[in-house]
């Protein structure tokens, strides 16, 4: 079909809609609107598909255990529980894999999440990331988009590899994340052996009401290892369950794992003029011009007690944000700050939040009252605002930590151009720099062998280009890997596991 014949995007309504990409903002770099009604609609729609288990992320695990500060953070951020050093704050973290359903095997290629919940005395503060620093995309639009792509077909019920690579081809954008995918750092050992981020960029403010854009990377103190495809592979057959029962195991034996936090922080002002846009999901902000700085550790010291209690019901969200920590205009993030509590009221309940794990140890305070499963209530106490009779009211000493927009117009635009914003940029760093002879035999292989599994020639077209444009030494290995096969089944890596993908000074792996 032709371009000129294919049908207009619409919304369920059947009013046409005006970008499959691009959200509505205030100018190229500012916040998304919630008058854009055909996101919202996506997203919401989205998160009502399945039930009852999570749209995405739905097999996982998850433990609980503490954040300890280890260096004083106060010149950067105001936020309570990281007022001091040797300050603890209880945490619960879940890890998952992103595509599978709840009863999919652990080692299979995909991102993991990694999802954190602080428990502070100011409310909770979720930080919900992923064992990648980046992602696939940068707009909410594409994200249910993005998601179709990777689960199963309306028809056949199958998952498609010729989906995948045909939205990922078309998405150049994608091709930092599936550089990643396909090397062996998409199929780690353990839970315990992988890093997690926040990915996002995200807003400090100290009590001076001084400014910084930062970065979380959790290191895990266990040492990175991965599985080479072949052994991951093995391991679905022999254990699908592998890295649930791993982390169990470890902490009940008293084998706690742990994490450094290191902080990538940019002074507020930098960001404007920055070579390429901060904000982007996709891109990493290399480690020479922003050294990460060690604040902290967490560690896992005790298991659930009822995994459906815990697990299946914990609800994290972006959106809870503690006062010194604030969004950025990365429009992922802010797409993110509607989309997951509106998921959670979907699939949970209204009062969610009222569930013991999900439940903050801060005082709740709200006007908002009834719906489905209510516990906590306030009594015989006022229930709108303003009241004259003793009711919560609203302390202005806790203010947004946010960013300011004047002048723009509203508009469904990619970010404006910086200097270095090319989406083949930092996947052909990671290729050259980052990779060892071992890691590129093994991403080559990889790549091959997925591309060859039920994809068309045309398709595969796109894959050869798509990994030239990253490098041609790559695009040129990929091709002949191709070529080899003649489109036939899934080739096989037998290598080693023992040289994991480098520590990634230049990309920030």
């Amino acid at each position: 079909m032709s371009d000129s014949e294919r049908p207009h995007t619409t919304t369920d309504a059947g009013i046409p809609a005006p970008s499959d990409e691009h959200s509505l903002t205030v100018g190229p770099n500012g916040p998304i609107l919630l008058q854009d009604h055909y996101v919202v609609q996506k997203m919401a729609q989205f998160n009502r598909e399945r039930v009852p288990e999570r749209v995405v992320h739905a097999k996982g695990g998850a433990a609980h255990g503490f954040f300890e500060v280890t260096e004083d953070v106060t010149q950067y951020t105001k936020a309570d529980f990281l007022s001091q050093v040797g300050k603890r704050t209880p945490v619960f973290l879940r890890f998952s894999t992103v595509a599978g359903e709840l009863g999919s095997a652990d080692t299979v290629r995909d991102p993991r999440g990694f999802a954190i919940k602080f428990y502070t005395d100011h409310g909770n503060y979720d930080l919900v990331g992923n064992n990648t620093p980046i992602f696939f995309i940068r707009d909410p639009s594409k994200f249910s988009d993005f998601i179709h792509s990777q689960k199963r077909m309306p028809d056949t019920n199958l998952r498609s590899n010729e989906a995948q690579w045909d939205f990922w081809t078309l998405s150049p954008e994608s091709a930092h994340q599936v550089s990643f995918l396909m090397s062996d750092r998409g199929t780690p050992r353990t839970w315990r052996n992988q890093n997690g981020y926040g990915s996002h960029t995200f807003l400090w403010e100290n009590a001076g009401g001084e400014k910084f854009w930062v970065k979380y990377h959790f290191k895990t103190v266990q040492g990175i290892d991965t599985f080479s495809d072949a052994e991951a592979k093995s391991m679905v057959a022999e254990e699908p369950d592998f890295h649930l029962r791993d982390l169990f195991e470890s902490i009940a034996k008293g084998d706690a794992p742990e994490w450094r936090l290191e902080m990538q922080i940019m002074p507020f002002a930098d960001a404007p003029d920055y070579r390429f846009n901060p904000f982007d999901l996709t891109k990493v902000w290399p480690h020479g011009d922003y050294p990460p700085i060690t604040i902290g550790r967490m560690v896992l010291d005790r298991n659930p007690e009822n995994y459906f209690a815990e697990v299946e019901q914990a609800a994290f969200e972006p959106a809870n944000l503690v006062p010194g920590i604030g969004p950025s205009p990365d429009k992922m993030l802010l797409g993110r700050l509607f989309s997951y509590p509106d998921t959670h009221r979907y699939r949970i309940g209204p009062n969610y939040l009222q569930l013991p794990i999900n439940r903050p140890k801060a005082e709740v305070h709200s006007y908002n009252k009834d719906g489905a499963m209510r516990y906590s209530h306030a009594g015989n106490q006022p229930v709108y605002a303003p009241n004259s009779f003793g009711g919560p009211r609203a302390d202005g000493s806790f203010p947004d930590t946010t960013w300011g927009v004047e002048g723009a117009e509203m508009v469904r635009h990619a970010y404006t151009l910086h200097s270095e914003d090319d989406d083949f940029g930092q996947p052909g760093t990671l290729w050259r720099k980052v990779l060892s002879d071992t890691d590129r035999e093994h991403l080559v292989s990889n790549i091959v062998g997925h591309a060859t599994t039920k994809v068309s020639p045309e398709i595969q077209q796109r894959v050869v280009q798509y990994w030239t444009n990253v490098d041609s030494d790559l695009g040129a290995r990929v091709a002949a890997g191709i070529a080899g096969t003649d489109g036939g089944a899934t080739s096989a890596n037998g290598g080693s596991a023992d040289s994991p993908v480098g520590t990634g000074a230049s990309t920030g792996l």
